[in-house]
């Protein structure tokens, strides 16, 4: 248990907060990763799939409430909110074309619509970068560094053969303007498992603050398997955080019991968990409608009850067997992940981990085989 958990970068940044009893931090880490404040800009003309793309990312299609349109009613020059259904914190937002014909500067459009408040920006296109764009995104790519992307969405139209000669095109044409190793993203709006999304996703954690970057992986769509390891391992780590904090860390000097561990935050956890890995009856009833499945036959791949309905009563009743089932050398398997200065607290540190562990492990594999049977493919 200790290797796996140490294997986590962000397991590691939150016990070094621990180690430094830097607590406020480890606090704010958790919530940064429940309420998932993420701000993400998504720049290009406006057309169905660049609203395809906003969707997708927030786990929707045309026909869900609060989707982006296929044909954008608002002013061509202004900008558009739109916030996830179920974080409100995560906001992508629409960001207007900046043509070769445009007459704003691209100094000014950069100040106007605030580029560098985003955690990350995405210009998109379906056939090649405007000019002006890549001016844009190299004035943006001083200030944000590796925050700032290209993405080429495909049409209806568009077959791999199509989209392999765009990618190459583009990357000819950013070369031309001046822009060193380019790198071009394919994306298929209406599936993210497909192209170079997942790539994109990698670089975009990659060049997001730590904790930010995992705030991101749980925001998205559970779309293959591979994110959702990643979510799970990320929720693991929000588990020995949050077990850190209701052991008592180093401010309660005796072992607590599972009747008084904070409850309510495991709660948060595991909902957040349901909701992230998209095992709520909503979610998958869209992941049906979006895939052309039975939603009933997807629903009824869940197993654990938690990934149908999170309750109280269900997290204190494993909290309570997890309490009588820990064992001395289990004991000493989850000491050896935790702060030093925690060990007064292992008991109530231990009864947490395991219990919500085995729980995400739980709802992973339903996940797992949820995504497996809508999408068709493993990955």
């Amino acid at each position: 248990m200790a290797d796996v958990l140490r294997s986590l970068n962000l397991l590691e940044t939150l016990k070094e907060y621990v180690e430094k009893n830097k607590i406020s931090d480890v606090r704010d880490a958790v919530e940064d990763l429940l309420v998932s404040h993420i701000n993400i800009a998504v720049a290009g003309d406006r057309g169905p799939e660049k609203a395809a793309f906003i969707n997708s990312l927030r786990g929707l299609s045309f026909e869900d409430e609060g989707a982006a349109p296929r044909s954008s009613s608002s002013n061509p020059e202004e900008l558009a909110l739109y916030q996830h259904t179920k974080y409100p914190n995560f906001r992508l937002w629409d960001l207007p074309g900046f043509s070769k014909d445009s007459k704003i500067d691209p100094l000014d459009y950069m100040e106007h619509f605030k580029l560098l408040r985003y955690n990350a920006v995405i210009f998109t296109f379906t056939a090649s970068p405007h000019p002006n764009s890549v001016i844009l995104w190299k004035k943006a790519r001083m200030v944000q560094k590796e925050t700032v992307y290209f993405a080429l969405l495909a049409t209806e139209k568009d077959t791999e053969k199509t989209m392999v000669a765009k990618k190459k095109k583009s990357v000819e044409e950013l070369k031309a303007e001046g822009v060193a190793n380019p790198t071009v993203y394919r994306v298929q709006p209406i599936a993210l498992e497909m192209e170079d999304f997942p790539k994109l996703l990698e670089a975009m954690t990659g060049g997001l603050h730590e904790i930010r970057s995992h705030a991101l992986l749980l925001a998205l769509p559970a779309f293959s398997t591979a994110i959702v390891t990643q979510k799970r391992d990320t929720f693991k780590a929000l588990v020995w955080a949050a077990a850190s904090l209701s052991g008592g860390i180093s401010t309660i000097p005796v072992p607590l019991v599972a009747s008084v561990v904070d409850s309510g935050l495991a709660v948060r956890i595991l909902s957040k968990a349901q909701t992230s890995l998209c095992l709520d009856d909503e979610s998958i009833e869209r992941l049906a409608g979006q895939r052309g499945k039975n939603t009933a036959q997807l629903k009824g791949l869940r197993t654990c009850v938690l990934s149908i309905e999170v309750t109280k009563s269900e997290v204190k009743r494993r909290l309570a067997a997890a309490e009588k089932s820990t064992s001395s050398t289990t004991n000493r398997l989850v000491e050896l992940a935790m702060p030093r200065n925690a060990r007064a607290a292992s008991r109530s540190f231990t009864v947490m981990l395991q219990a919500l562990n085995g729980a995400i492990d739980e709802m992973g594999v339903d996940a797992e085989k949820i995504v497996e049977m809508a999408t068709g493919k493993g990955q």
